[in-house]
């Protein structure tokens, strides 16, 4: 697993991401400020993809809750062992539990896998990954999975996510199932686009979303570089890795 920019002590590694988060913080109450809206209705995710069980660990210590990963190969090790390191703290810490999100591209084949461990899954595009999905969920006996419709906003097909003419059809899809239940969209701003546009058009379809299904009120949308724009434009969601931990170094 990469390490992070330069070799720290824990201590120091600690500090570092309390500083981060102290900034991080700042800038979503800044941006909700902005908006007329309550700090509180933007979760935070700390996307710890590349980066050690140990950095998630400190962050659910500083009072993080939610966690992105990207790769089931990654996340599935990292879920295990952070649940081993909370469990050996002794403390009150160690009847919480992090909320685990998918927050990458997901192969079928990998949906078994991710459906034993993740809270929410935020890039279900396609028919044949709300079948893996739900099937997962059945095969590992939980009761049910929270999953997000992942937006294109280039209309690449080439790329992940669905278009906005299909995502009415994907969500009747997933609610149709017994396993999984319909949160919401997520979507990330093309490179090179203006971001406010592009999240325009996520709470366009988020909105048109909610007339058929209202409890599918999650809008993940935004990361470290465009977190206002999205708040501006109704995120309920950011997914923030590189503010909060750094730039990952191979």
């Amino acid at each position: 697993m990469p390490a992070v920019e330069s070799a720290v002590t824990s201590d120091q590694r600690r500090q570092q991401l309390a500083d981060n988060l102290v900034s991080v913080r700042q800038r979503i109450a800044a941006a909700c400020a902005a908006a007329s809206r309550p700090a509180e209705s933007v979760q935070l995710i700390a996307v710890t993809k590349f980066f050690p069980a140990s950095d998630a660990l400190a962050l659910f210590q500083l009072g993080v809750d939610d966690f992105g990963e990207s790769r089931d190969q990654e996340a599935s090790v990292k879920v295990s062992a952070v649940a081993a390191q909370i469990a050996g703290l002794g403390s009150s810490t160690s009847s919480k539990r992090p909320r685990w999100h998918f927050v990458g591209r997901l192969q079928t084949n990998k949906a078994r896998s991710v459906s034993r461990y993740a809270d929410v899954v935020h890039s279900v595009d396609r028919p044949d990954l709300v079948r893996a999905l739900a099937d997962g969920v059945e095969r590992a006996a939980r009761d049910e999975l929270t999953v997000l419709l992942q937006l294109s906003l280039d209309g690449d097909t080439a790329r992940a996510g669905a278009r906005a003419d299909a995502v009415l059809a994907l969500a009747a899809q997933v609610a149709s199932t017994q396993r999984l239940r319909l949160g919401g969209v997520m979507a990330v701003a093309p490179l090179d686009a203006d971001p406010d546009a592009a999240f325009q058009e996520v709470a366009q379809v988020s909105a048109r979303l909610r007339v058929e299904y209202p409890s599918a009120d999650i809008v993940s949308a935004g990361m470290s570089a465009d977190l206002e724009a999205a708040v501006v434009h109704g995120a309920t969601h950011v997914r923030i890795g590189t503010a909060l931990l750094g730039r990952r170094v191979t």
